[in-house]
């Protein structure tokens, strides 16, 4: 594990080239003194794992950012050495559909009455930032379907081709653990994490 000060100015604790479960995370903090009150609490109640299908990006500016990306017709960093930040878009209709395929696997033989009657409950444990309508980043907001996002980069830097995911790296803030993946183009492999996007 590696510490740093991000662009922001946040101190971030992070391991490249991996996302890791939360009980990898915890020994991993172990193993390198690393004290952090949040990510010991022992009274976190179980939870469901459920699957997110995700289908459209967010990308939070401040005012600065904003005219930015109207002054330059478009998204990009002015920090060349730096990275273009996306999140995913996971809102009540993602989280209701999330559920139902929860339930369905967990209980495949409930009847359509039990189905009906079951009271919605993962929204309360969807609490983190990712599930928020607004943002820490700023006051403006820029959403687009994924796969718009991705054709665009597609044309625009990598001719056309396919752009490359990899898993990037795990950084664990304050109170939030952020999993990141990499797209970049196919012919920056050189450039970029040695490690396949797979974990």
């Amino acid at each position: 594990m590696q510490r740093q000060r991000n662009k922001r100015g946040y101190i971030e604790d992070f391991v490249d080239g991996h996302h890791l479960k939360l009980n990898d995370l915890k020994e991993e903090a172990l193993r390198v003194g690393l004290e952090h009150g949040y990510l010991y609490k022992e009274n976190i109640p179980a939870y469901p794992r459920p699957e997110f299908h995700v289908s459209h990006l967010n990308h939070d500016t401040n005012g600065s950012g904003c005219s930015a990306i109207w002054r330059d017709n478009g998204f990009k960093n002015p920090l060349k050495d730096s990275l273009l930040w996306w999140s995913l878009v996971v809102g009540p209709d993602e989280i209701t559909s999330a559920e139902r395929r929860l339930l369905e696997t967990t209980y495949p033989d409930r009847t359509e009455e039990q189905a009906q009657m079951q009271q919605s409950f993962l929204g309360k444990f969807a609490t983190s930032q990712a599930f928020q309508k607004s943002s820490r980043l700023g006051s403006y907001r820029f959403t687009f379907p994924l796969e718009e996002v991705l054709q665009a980069y597609s044309d625009q830097f990598c001719s056309g081709a396919q752009p490359v995911m990899r898993v990037f790296k795990t950084i664990l803030y304050k109170k939030e653990v952020v999993y990141a993946v990499l797209v970049h183009s196919p012919a920056d492999q050189e450039q970029v994490l040695p490690l396949p996007f797979a974990d």
